[in-house]
């Protein structure tokens, strides 16, 4: 599970990658950016082939805050080393979107620095805004929705899903089908969020569905807060980063998450744990995580190819068998390359999807930034 919130946080950075050990020495020891550092397309860097070959020549790609069981990142690094024959140096795997952020900044000019981010929108748009992000447009660009890409390729939705509500079965019964359910006695001191939602796109995320089953909306993510604020309040609310191993450990009896995350902790814990979903019936509220190339990614070939990697069928496909929804999951579905068996295991959803724009994000992490503390600590 990507935790986050002393996890996201997960601290100390600098700590998680090493950062304070070598200074200055890491910088001297930086490669020289080839030529792939200003390609704005595979065709712009010579084509394909060239890219694979300028990416081998690099020899390594540093990720970044990409856990392993979250939304099948596990599969898709294992695979992409063995199709191209790179390293992949997986750096602060429990991290923030906050963190890789920070790890851009600090680490700026180290061959250490991260090459790709995964990140969330609010903190995509701050990030192309301070010029941190490189423009970059894959061979797939025309699948993805305009709504879904910003114009000039510097952050790119690739993978998504709904907020869900996790429970083990063994402990939580009634069982929870609603966020208004979770402000229940009998709930209390087992509802988690994967994280601080100031530093976690996952636990925001949560909050802005809460605001919707409140009364709130995608405008007005202070009804979430305030949810949240009284079950800290009545003792509900349990302010400790969500994983699967505060699932096993019985520590968090009730997740607020994405579905595939979930369902991924769901499908890790099988034998140990009876971790049941549900899709809150207040609710429906969905959105996506951005892909970005670091504007000064020590291997810019490899994080060029790695964006290729993930946006080709094959790419798409490994998101979807970890039970996220692709960003061109209509597109391969007309074209008859999506995996229909995975497909088909997706949650069903009944009601309307929300989906925020970039702009409501926005809005609503300001909000949060300036209220969450105070309300719920």
């Amino acid at each position: 599970m990507r935790s986050r919130p002393t996890l996201l946080v997960a601290g100390a950075l600098a700590l998680a990658l090493g950062a304070t050990a070598c200074g200055a020495s890491a910088d001297a020891d930086a490669k020289k950016p080839s030529a792939a550092a200003s390609a704005t397309s595979a065709e712009a860097a010579g084509g394909m082939d060239a890219l694979i070959a300028a990416a081998k020549a690099e020899g390594q790609l540093n990720v970044i805050a990409l856990p392993r069981n979250w939304a099948n990142y596990g599969a898709s690094i294992d695979k992409f080393k063995a199709k191209y024959g790179l390293k992949v140096v997986e750096a602060n795997p429990e991290g923030s979107s906050q963190d890789e952020i920070t790890a851009v900044k600090q680490l700026k000019g180290q061959d250490r620095a991260p090459d790709v981010l995964d990140i969330g929108g609010a903190f995509a748009i701050q990030a192309a805004k301070d010029g941190l992000l490189a423009p970059y447009k894959v061979a797939t660009w025309a699948d993805i929705p305009d709504g879904q890409k910003e114009s000039d390729g510097k952050y790119v939705q690739d993978y998504g899903g709904l907020i869900s509500i996790g429970y083990d079965a063994a402990k939580v019964s009634p069982a929870p089908t609603s966020f208004a359910d979770l402000a229940k006695p009998e709930y209390k001191g087992k509802v988690a969020l994967n994280g601080d939602p100031n530093k976690a796109g996952a636990a925001f995320a949560g909050v802005q569905a809460a605001s919707l089953a409140a009364g709130g909306s995608l405008d007005d993510i202070a009804p979430g807060i305030e949810f949240f604020g009284k079950l800290k309040k009545s003792g509900n609310f349990l302010p400790v980063a969500a994983s699967p191993a505060t699932i096993q450990s019985g520590q968090t009896p009730i997740v607020i998450d994405w579905d595939y995350t979930n369902l991924s902790a769901a499908n890790e814990l099988k034998g140990k744990v009876d971790w049941k979903i549900a899709l809150p019936s207040d609710s429906k509220y969905a959105t996506y995580y951005n892909q970005a190339v670091n504007a000064n990614a020590p291997h810019p070939a490899a994080a060029r190819l790695w964006q290729e990697w993930l946006f080709s069928d094959e790419g798409q496909n490994l998101f979807l068998q970890g039970s996220a929804r692709p960003v061109r999951l209509d597109a391969m579905t007309k074209a008859g390359t999506i995996d229909k068996t995975a497909a088909a295991a997706l949650p069903k959803v009944e009601g309307t999807v929300e989906f925020p724009t970039q702009e409501q994000v926005d809005k609503a992490k300001t909000t949060l930034t300036q209220t969450w503390a105070k309300s719920v600590g």
